[in-house]
């Protein structure tokens, strides 16, 4: 039997801070962001986004194309959690109008989340046939201004259509992974940002990523050769090339610079532009792989590496499907990318002091332009409100 993504699609917010912007305010060499991470823009969510409208909004281009009464499940992955006893996934659920006979669930470590939502709704499928489960991976990165992880902000979502006999990827069975007790990012129930060692999250992303492999290996005795593209979970751009670096010296592969390119800067492209969107960032990667890549990937494989802080990380293939291109978003994923609304620092700044959501009772203004938003809050209840907007 085969499982995977048969259908898949990608939503940020309609806004964006450039990295320009951001270093003349700082006085910053602008350098250091596009060439040192590797970052151009960062999307930035107005005060009535949260992960729940991002998640609508990537999700409804899929469910115009099915059956909704079919899917059986939403497992909703994010660290940007909305409530800490509701799922994100039930909001959602009420938005979009979804079957009563669905089963909700919202998945959580760190960056890691969303492959877990995605290995457990394979998982279901292989014990039921029937079963289709929309998985949705949506954050908004936010730090804390004049850190270093301010530069580092985004956010995003992808929703996915886990089914058999997907049309997209089928998920290989066999998988590496690997847990370690780290104190690398982390945001305590009393803080709306995140805290963050940079340096050693990367030498503990770094160091997963090879016990990830070396256990991958042995469970599917497969080789760095057997792999044709590398997806990499991108919290800045330059990671994955780092990580794709790592792995090549700890393979002992021989890869010239056009194949290193070949292999995964198409992947890249769209976190350039956004930013880090957490759990969803390693499906960004895969997205922007698919509309980017000027080659045909069909019957390609296609390798997932996970990262979450704390840690978690995760190492998994898949085959690209024949016809896979007729079912892709492309041209809906760029349009929507170009249209974004360039920021001010002082808008940035803005937005970012109006987004809080340990406020009891809010109406928040009309500054999403998309077709679902959160409204306000009222007795410490969220709700939330379709709009009049084209998505």
């Amino acid at each position: 039997m085969k499982v995977g993504i048969d259908l898949i699609h990608f939503a940020t917010a309609d806004y964006y801070l450039g990295l320009d912007t951001f270093a003349a305010e700082k006085h910053i060499d602008v350098e250091k962001f596009t060439i040192g991470i590797g970052q151009e823009k960062m999307s930035i969510a107005p005060p009535d986004e949260d992960v729940v409208s991002l998640a609508a909004k990537a999700a409804a281009p899929i469910l115009r194309q099915i059956d909704t009464n079919e899917i059986s499940a939403v497992l909703f992955a994010t660290e940007t959690g909305v409530d800490q006893s509701k799922s994100a996934g039930v909001f959602l659920h009420g938005l979009l109008g979804l079957p009563n006979r669905c089963r909700v669930v919202e998945f959580k470590h760190a960056c890691y989340a969303g492959a877990a939502a995605l290995q457990m709704a394979t998982t279901m499928i292989r014990a039921n046939s029937k079963e289709k489960v929309l998985v949705i991976a949506a954050d908004i990165a936010k730090y804390d201004v004049d850190t270093s992880g301010e530069a580092t902000q985004g956010c995003g979502a992808v929703a996915m259509l886990i089914t058999e006999s997907p049309r997209i990827i089928a998920i290989e069975a066999g998988s590496g992974y690997y847990t370690d007790d780290v104190m690398d990012f982390w945001r305590p129930n009393n803080r709306t940002t995140a805290l963050v060692d940079g340096k050693y999250s990367t030498k503990v992303y770094l160091n997963s990523l090879k016990h990830a492999w070396e256990h991958f290996t042995e469970q599917t005795n497969r080789t760095f050769n057997d792999i044709d593209y590398f997806c990499y979970h991108i919290p800045f751009t330059k990671m994955a090339e780092k990580a794709h670096k790592t792995l090549i010296k700890k393979t002992g592969a021989d890869v010239t610079q056009d194949q290193f390119e070949a292999q995964t800067l198409a992947s890249q492209i769209y976190n350039r532009i956004v930013g880090n969107s957490y759990s969803a960032s390693l499906f960004v990667s895969f997205i922007s792989l698919l509309d980017n890549n000027r080659q045909s990937v069909e019957g390609k494989r296609i390798s997932f590496f996970s990262y979450g802080s704390g840690c978690v990380a995760e190492f998994f293939t898949g085959i690209m499907q024949s016809g896979y291109e007729k079912v892709l978003m492309t041209q809906e994923h760029q349009r929507k990318i170009a249209q974004r609304k360039p920021l001010s620092y002082q808008e940035y700044l803005d937005f970012y002091k109006q987004a809080d959501s340990v406020i009891e009772n809010i109406v928040y203004p009309l500054t999403n332009k998309g077709p679902y938003r959160l409204a306000g809050i009222k007795d410490h209840k969220r709700y939330y409100e379709k709009t009049n907007q084209l998505d």
